[in-house]
């Protein structure tokens, strides 16, 4: 099978509403990745075969990238928190209704829909990279 073909297969298997079904469910993301793991091994496996160095480079910067999108949401999260602290203190203090607030659906189905392209293309390029290296050789 080719790395495509493997990639593709595993996207397929890493439905992100599925997870956040399980987040919500209350299984930990421990017990989410195990769970992924077994049921696609032999996948994992196929594909560790064919990943050349450049294609670990690859991964590494994708697990960066999830590294950061993480922190951020992170950060978001926090300064809103902060945020609605102050809010609801001086709420308290002058009952002032808020207005304008930023729905967090919208900002996570953006980050979503980014880190989702961006994983997209990621496999395309090592897709790319191996096919035409195989054409080369």
């Amino acid at each position: 099978m080719s790395i495509t073909k493997i990639l593709n297969s595993l996207e397929k298997s890493w439905e992100r509403d599925d997870i956040l079904l399980n987040i919500k469910k209350g299984l930990g993301t421990d017990e989410i990745v195990n769970e992924f793991l077994v049921k696609n091994e032999s996948k994992i496996k196929e594909l560790n075969s064919l990943l050349r160095p450049e294609d670990i480079d690859l991964f590494n910067q994708v697990e960066q990238l999830s590294t950061c999108e993480s922190k951020l949401i992170n950060e978001i999260k926090n300064l809103n928190y902060l945020k609605n602290n102050e809010n609801h203190h001086i709420l308290n203090q002058k009952n002032i209704v808020p207005s304008n607030r930023v729905s967090f659906k919208k900002i996570s189905l953006f980050m979503i829909n980014w880190s989702n392209k961006f994983v997209v293309i990621a496999l395309l390029t090592i897709s790319a990279i191996a096919l035409s290296k195989q054409a080369w050789a």
